[in-house]
């Protein structure tokens, strides 16, 4: 059917989906196992917490000799007793850390990237590889260099703390529902807030966390007021400030918590919508770029090349 000719093209094509079928088998492979192997070091840690609220940001081993390291260079400068340092704190504890060396780490790893990206760029200017001329010209790499690191760990915590608001947000309405359903169902509001925090362990771990440190603060003897202007503090949501107001007001004048809730659920449900219509609305808008970038130059080229060709081949190639 097909001449010797075409055997390099039938040869390479075979080769090409044969490649492309074993690399998809194996990533798909890897995707499916890394997911039992998530699930499964969820479901450990499930079972051995012993209602300690874990450190996300410690790690044993490496990290903890790290952030010893960067800790013992960071604590001349973390400054307990300025209010900077409890602004940190409060950030920290927006961002899921709670380590007590988690500051002076900060700090230290502000200093050690101030010295070692202008220390880096001098030397690969020294050995050549970049060709940049003029003492004022490396004198101001330098400083720019030493500015971007002092800012780089700010900018890490900033997204640390908009990824842990984002996670905590998708998985309030879930914790919220069942949080009606456990006060329909006859118990507490501490009660239910705690079995809340049991049940979503494995699926929003930032919030059960929290749900679960507003336990052990009433626990404690915290005043429910105080726990929750905490716990609202702490994640700095507007959704979660909006429902201890509600619980406050519901424990101050004596109303119904069940009904206060199914309320505040079916409104927070109507919020979410609207702010998914807006979103909707705004994708148009967001498309035009790609499109003006992508789509229409591949249109432009299937459509005009053609015609381009066939002009070349009547009036310019004879």
């Amino acid at each position: 059917m097909f001449g010797p000719e075409f055997a390099p093209f039938i040869i390479s094509i075979s080769a090409f989906v044969v490649i492309f079928c074993v690399v998809w088998l194996g990533m798909a492979l890897y995707s499916d196992f890394s997911r039992h192997r998530a699930v499964l070091e969820k479901v450990k840690s499930e079972t051995a917490f012993d209602f300690r609220l874990h450190d996300t940001g410690a790690r044993p081993g490496k990290g903890e000799r790290l952030m010893a390291l960067f800790g013992k260079i960071g604590s001349r400068y973390s400054g307990e007793k300025t209010p900077k340092y409890s602004i940190l704190r409060l950030q920290f504890l927006q961002a899921g850390i709670r380590n007590r060396m988690a500051i002076p780490a900060f700090w230290g790893v502000k200093i050690a990237l101030m010295a070692a990206l202008p220390l880096v760029f001098f030397t690969l200017k020294v050995a050549s590889i970049i060709g940049v001329r003029g003492n004022v010209a490396v004198l101001a790499i330098c400083c720019a260099l030493a500015l971007a690191g002092s800012y780089i760990p700010d900018v890490w915590l900033r997204f640390r703390i908009s990824g842990r608001k984002k996670r905590i947000s998708r998985s309030l309405p879930d914790a919220l529902d069942m949080l009606v359903v456990c006060v329909e169902a006859g118990l507490g509001l501490d009660a239910a807030i705690h079995r809340v925090a049991d049940e979503i362990r494995l699926t929003c771990p930032d919030l059960s966390d929290e749900l679960r440190f507003y336990t052990l603060e009433m626990r404690a003897g915290t005043a429910r007021q105080e726990a929750l202007d905490n716990l609202s503090r702490r994640t700095d949501l507007d959704e979660i400030q909006s429902l201890a107001s509600l619980l406050m007001q519901t424990d101050r004048f004596g109303t119904s918590l069940s009904q206060g809730l199914r309320v505040y659920s079916d409104s927070f449900r109507s919020k979410r919508f609207m702010l998914a219509e807006e979103r909707a609305a705004t994708l148009p808008t967001k498309l035009m770029i790609p499109l003006l970038l992508f789509i229409f130059p591949a249109l432009f080229v299937v459509i005009a090349l053609p015609a381009a060709m066939r002009i070349y081949n009547a009036f310019i190639a004879p």
